[in-house]
């Protein structure tokens, strides 16, 4: 494979690697490095990449493993998803603020997740993948994917009722 193939296999793939990435590691500098790492590696398993029918996935699978053989390194358990990518110029500056108040609230209640409830919460529901991607990402069936995803929204729905009905009853 050469680079200009290469290139045209893993840039649509980059973005989504540098997110899980981020989501993981938390520092926009570490998930820079490990995508990048990330890429080198796939670079140099260039010649097998044409052979997976999912190299999206593949990719998907080997940041995912990479992130948390990282964070196995530096000892962090602080996992926690932070959602940064939402911007808006037409939001007054009081809704920008009941967003972000959102937001910081949605991340606290992920980051109480276990941690597979928190990867699967952020592949299906951030960035849109399917069961099917999911399950060859988390090297699970697509029923327990099913079942993890339910309990992952149920807890965020019911700690977000109990956060806004908080001194009204």
């Amino acid at each position: 494979m050469k680079e200009h193939t290469f290139l045209n296999v893993i840039n649509p793939v980059k973005d989504k690697m540098y997110r899980l990435a981020l989501r993981l590691l938390t520092s926009k500098e570490a998930a820079e490095d490990a995508t990048q790492e990330v890429i080198l590696k796939l670079w140099d398993r260039k010649d097998r990449i044409k052979h997976y029918a999912n190299v999206e996935a593949f990719a998907m699978t080997v940041t995912k493993n990479y992130c948390l053989d990282q964070l196995k390194l530096k000892q962090n358990n602080n996992l926690r998803i932070v959602h940064q990518n939402y911007e808006s110029e037409h939001q007054s500056l009081q809704s920008e603020i009941e967003v972000n108040d959102e937001m910081e609230w949605l991340g606290r209640i992920v980051a109480t997740l276990p941690e597979q409830q928190k990867m699967i919460f952020q592949l299906r529901d951030i960035e849109q993948y399917d069961y099917e991607e999911i399950a060859e990402i988390m090297e699970m069936n697509q029923t327990a994917i099913r079942v993890s995803l339910s309990r992952a929204r149920k807890a965020i729905r019911e700690n977000l009722i109990k956060k806004h009905n908080y001194g009204i009853k």
